[in-house]
């Protein structure tokens, strides 16, 4: 039996009102039920579309011409949105855009969890949905004998130049790498060629702490010994005083990743400071902290009522990090427990520990799946079991020793909702009951949502 072909063809100019928007940001239409992704399109808006690929069940298209727009369409502030690809839906008003994200949780707790009639909240968005991110990482190039900084262009290694400002990034982070660009191209400092595995600079990074307002400066290089090196420490310093840190890490390998192991303090201290709801915290080149501060903060509120601590219960947070979520359920609880994968995040979860006087919380290295079942065999019984884990979701195994532990309140943080749909149905069939959710946006004008889900026994 013939398949049947698709219903359009590459390169044919079609007219198209789009329903829905996808995980990316693309609007989807559809034709006799065959769906088309394009990306920059909103729902309610009819528009040319030219064909670029047709696939058996899907295809993708481009946009030419709005000819009916959204009330939600605005103009992207950022002059290389369409280049870059770091925001996907500046284009769509924030109002529409916090609907999106409550409306993408909801579906994928339909459809995947198959989760309906419980309360999913209105995202809790930001008074000002810019300038929100206290780190930046840009990569160094040259043109014509100069340093250039700026992101990738989309899907590529092609440096943006005419990249002026980052706009969700904190104005100070944005404007210190073009002093460091500008310090390091008058010494000569070269930029680092990825195709060639030379050069030295591959990339500068920023971080910032949003109540300390201390600053700490990164210089990836390729190389330990850097010409030039001290000279561009002390005119920076001398510049911007303001500066708490400079430190060097050095990443010899050819590789996309940006970090390499070796990290050297050139001027300051290793860690600067922030602090989220009075807590503080310490953080180093290479610490994970959340990049928003001020929805971090909303999130991890919520995360602590759904936990509904009265000052009695032991509670084990998997994947905790840093400790960040931690400490913050250490101030109601009697006992927390947390365990990471990553040792150099346990060291700073002790650090950060002892910095805020705590002492009933106690971190451990290792996998969560293999952790808890130990702690259980040692009669350690939790009320509330708090678990963060990255995009991939829960591994079966810690699920599987979640249920086994009992707790009577489980909190699941997500920063996706397809995996915690698909993490709360296993946790259903063993014998929980999902209460509630709530959506939090962190990265406003991305597509990114985090989730704070509730499920009791």
């Amino acid at each position: 039996m013939t398949k049947s072909a698709p219903p359009v063809k590459k390169n044919q100019d079609i007219e198209l009102t789009f329903e829905d928007i996808s995980h990316d940001g693309a609007g989807v239409g559809k034709i006799n039920g065959y769906p088309l992704f394009v990306p920059y399109a909103l729902p309610g808006e009819t528009a040319k579309v030219k064909v670029i690929k047709a696939n058996k069940k899907y295809g993708f298209g481009k946009l030419i011409e709005v000819t009916k727009k959204s009330e939600h369409r605005v103009d992207p502030p950022c002059n290389v949105f369409f280049k870059c690809g770091g925001c996907q839906i500046q284009h769509m008003d924030y109002e529409m855009q916090l609907e999106m994200k409550r409306n993408q949780v909801k579906s994928a707790l339909k459809k995947i969890g198959h989760i309906e009639g419980i309360p999913i909240h209105p995202t809790i968005g930001m008074e000002d949905p810019w300038r929100y991110r206290n780190k930046v990482q840009i990569p160094v190039g040259s043109k014509n004998g100069e340093l250039i900084t700026g992101f990738y262009r989309m899907r590529s290694h092609d440096i943006i130049e005419d990249m002026e400002r980052c706009i969700i990034t904190e104005e100070a982070n944005d404007e210190m790498i073009d002093v460091v660009r500008e310090i390091a191209n008058s010494l000569d400092i070269s930029a680092y060629d990825e195709t060639n595995h030379r050069g030295i600079l591959r990339h500068i990074m920023v971080r910032s702490g949003k109540v300390t307002k201390q600053i700490m400066v990164v210089l990836v290089t390729r190389k330990e010994k850097v010409p030039q090196l001290s000279k561009l420490v002390s005119v920076l310093k001398e510049k911007h005083p303001e500066i708490t840190s400079i430190i060097q890490n050095v990443n010899p390998d050819k590789t996309n990743v940006i970090l390499g192991k070796k990290t050297k303090v050139l001027y300051g201290e290793e860690y600067i400071y922030d602090e989220i709801d009075g807590i503080r915290f310490s953080i180093s080149a290479k610490s994970f902290y959340q990049i928003n501060p001020l929805q971090t903060e909303k999130l991890y509120k919520k995360a602590l009522e759904y936990a509904d601590l009265s000052g009695n219960e032991t509670v084990i947070d998997a994947y905790c990090g840093i400790g960040t979520i931690s400490l913050f359920l250490a101030q109601k609880a009697k006992k927390v427990y947390g365990v990471e994968i990553v040792p150099e995040a346990i060291s700073d979860a002790k650090d950060n520990a002892r910095l805020n006087n705590m002492d009933n919380v106690e971190f451990f290295v290792g996998q969560a799946e293999k952790v808890m079942p130990w702690w259980q065999a040692q009669g350690i019984k939790p009320d509330v079991i708090v678990v963060d884990p990255p995009r991939k979701g829960c591994d079966e195994d810690l699920l599987q020793a979640m249920l086994d532990m009992k707790p009577k309140r489980i909190v699941y943080v997500s920063c996706n909702p397809s995996t915690l749909a698909r993490d709360l149905k296993i946790l259903e069939e063993g014998g929980y009951k999902t209460k509630e959710a709530q959506p939090v946006d962190m990265f406003p004008q991305t597509m990114h949502i985090e989730t704070v889900a509730v499920l009791e026994i």
